[in-house]
């Protein structure tokens, strides 16, 4: 490659940078942003999407990661933990607009039914929240047709959030599943 493309690639990088809507503000624009927070209003927002979720094959986006030495003996493979880097679509269908990415980590951590302990962070890379996360921590029993989940921070435009996801399964094998995600978020603006 050219001195001169190399170059050019790089003054585009930095003259994109700035114009991308970015979560990576600086300690002094952070601690603004806390300093006007008594005025800054609450506000409720609703997302909906799919969260797609392949445990084998070529397109496989979850890996395990861990097991203990009785996950293979248990019914609920107790202690098998798996990491992911999942896409999140607006529609069930994974070649539908990609909003983001699903990333973290679940564990099977209950005796007595197939229940993950998650932590879970939705990445929003496209659209009106492109650069801002989502966080979750909580347990998710797969099995029940509606689960609830807390939402317990967010950066970007979701600093400090908090609220409920809901989950339904939308599709499962024995390779891949894809869940349904609803959303309500309360944040500041």
């Amino acid at each position: 490659m050219k001195k001169e493309s190399r170059v050019l690639i790089l003054c585009t990088i930095f003259i994109a940078f700035p114009l991308v809507q970015s979560i990576f503000e600086g300690p002094k624009e952070v601690e603004e942003w806390f300093k006007e927070l008594p005025i800054k209003k609450e506000k409720v927002t609703k997302l909906h999407f799919y969260f797609h979720d392949t445990t084998s094959g070529p397109a496989q986006t979850a890996h395990q990661i861990a097991e203990s030495n009785i996950s293979s003996t248990t019914v609920t493979q107790f202690g098998r933990t798996f990491m992911f880097d999942n896409p999140l679509t607006v529609k069930p269908d994974i070649r539908s607009t990609r909003i983001g990415k699903g990333q973290g980590f679940f564990g099977a951590a209950s005796f007595e039914e197939p229940r993950f302990i998650m932590n879970l962070n939705f990445v929003f890379t496209n659209g009106r929240y492109n650069g801002s996360t989502l966080q979750f921590l909580g347990t998710n029993p797969i099995f029940h047709r509606v689960r609830e989940m807390s939402i317990v921070g967010g950066t970007g435009v979701f600093r400090l959030a908090r609220g409920i996801a809901t989950a339904q399964t939308y599709f499962l094998n024995d390779t891949s599943s894809i869940v349904e995600y609803n959303l309500l978020v309360v944040h500041y603006y």
